[in-house]
């Protein structure tokens, strides 16, 4: 495993650099709330994100397994230098809070299945040649999977890599879904979780470079997720099963990566 640093007591007064694509006053006020709250409900430790591109339009790719991950992911890539512009679900951009900070913080919403599905990723593609940090989750929300393994996943980020010819960076988290719990909308578990942020090296998909057909997409994310899901068994200890789930099909299937 790569190797593990706390920053839990690191000074949060600062985070990221404010001439970073991607900053906005908003953003960083949220960005210090969230801070001050991981910091005592939780314990944190990142790797040193040695494979982030200082700059550039970058694809962060992660797990996602509850609604408190977005954030410490999100609290790892601003610590890391980058402002992460999320993929997230449309309806969010409907909720009275959540949705202001959605729009003020540049959020890229996804109307899934809809005609206005490949907004998003005109918008994320935009985003890239302006030099920003793209994540995504490409799991299509958090994984049913029982055993809390990257479940069966769309093909957008393979096809936005494919067009765009960014780096791909996965990154894996474990530990958040125990300060939100899966199944719950805001329930706070009583122990303070440990959640381990780590990534890994860039994904070669050169040999797929001017390729956009279904198949290449297919590939290409497979690989993404396959390097996600073994930076999940790295934090994990342990392998990933055979199967999957999949939750279009609402059923175990065989893994593809």
């Amino acid at each position: 495993m790569a190797l593990l640093k706390r920053r839990a007591n690191r000074s949060q007064s600062h985070p990221a650099t404010p001439s970073a694509p991607g900053d906005s006053g908003v953003y960083r006020g949220l960005a210090r709330v969230a801070g001050f709250a991981y910091r005592v409900l939780s314990d944190e430790i990142w790797d040193d994100a040695a494979a982030l591109p200082a700059d550039g339009g970058v694809i962060v790719v992660s797990n996602h397994l509850s609604y408190a991950d977005p954030v410490a992911v999100g609290r790892y890539l601003i610590w890391s230098g980058r402002w992460p512009r999320y993929l997230g679900k449309s309806e969010l951009w409907k909720l009275p809070v959540i949705g202001w900070l959605a729009r003020s913080c540049r959020q890229i919403p996804v109307f899934r299945d809809s005609a206005r599905a490949k907004d998003a990723l005109s918008a994320a593609e935009a985003a890239l040649a302006a030099g920003e940090c793209v994540a995504i989750y490409p799991e299509g929300g958090r994984s049913r999977d029982p055993e809390q393994w990257p479940q069966a996943s769309r093909t957008g980020v393979g096809r936005l890599a494919l067009t765009t010819g960014v780096p791909v960076i996965p990154v894996a988290n474990w530990g958040a879904q125990y300060l939100i719990a899966p199944k719950a909308r805001a329930s706070v578990g009583l122990r303070r979780p440990r959640i381990e942020v780590i990534m890994g090296e860039p994904v070669d998909l050169s040999d797929l470079a001017g390729r956009h057909d279904a198949r290449a997409a297919r590939e290409a994310t497979d690989r993404i997720m396959a390097a996600v899901t073994e930076l999940v068994e790295q934090l994990r200890g342990e392998k990933a099963p055979d199967t999957m789930w999949d939750q279009r099909r609402q059923e175990r299937v065989p893994r593809r990566y």
